[in-house]
């Protein structure tokens, strides 16, 4: 059975890739089974070493959270606020509270540290 190297450089990480790929289909409790666990969690300690991923703004996460539970701008309210807070906050001309991330945290599940980076807001034209 082969010796899983670390992954220390680009060459090392392709062909790491390259051997999950023909692993891929491994019969379960099997060496080369092992082998493909082994690969996938030093793949993905180099990927976030070397290709982390931002955190999304806060504003595209709530977004995402509504579509993917398939929930309304509505379903919002109880958590942030009226009808117009919950526009002026997805439509960025109001900035999330502490108390708003708070609640979006324990009521729906976003993650705080999501919901706590610094996102831009759109000026008002008028």
């Amino acid at each position: 059975m082969l010796k899983p190297d670390p992954i220390r450089t680009e060459a090392d990480y392709r062909a790491a890739l390259d051997e999950i790929e023909k692993l891929f289909d491994a019969e379960p409790n099997t060496p080369e089974c092992d082998l493909l666990e082994v690969l996938t969690t030093l793949v993905e300690t180099y990927e976030q070493q070397h290709y982390p991923i931002a955190p999304p703004d806060p504003i595209e996460a709530i977004l995402y959270y509504l579509e993917s539970r398939g929930l309304s701008y509505q379903d919002l309210e109880s958590v942030i606020g009226s009808r117009g807070e919950v526009e002026e906050i997805l439509n960025r001309q109001q900035a999330l509270t502490l108390e708003m991330i708070r609640r979006l945290h324990y009521s729906l599940g976003i993650p705080a540290e999501v919901l706590i980076q610094p996102y831009s807001l759109m000026k008002d034209s008028a």
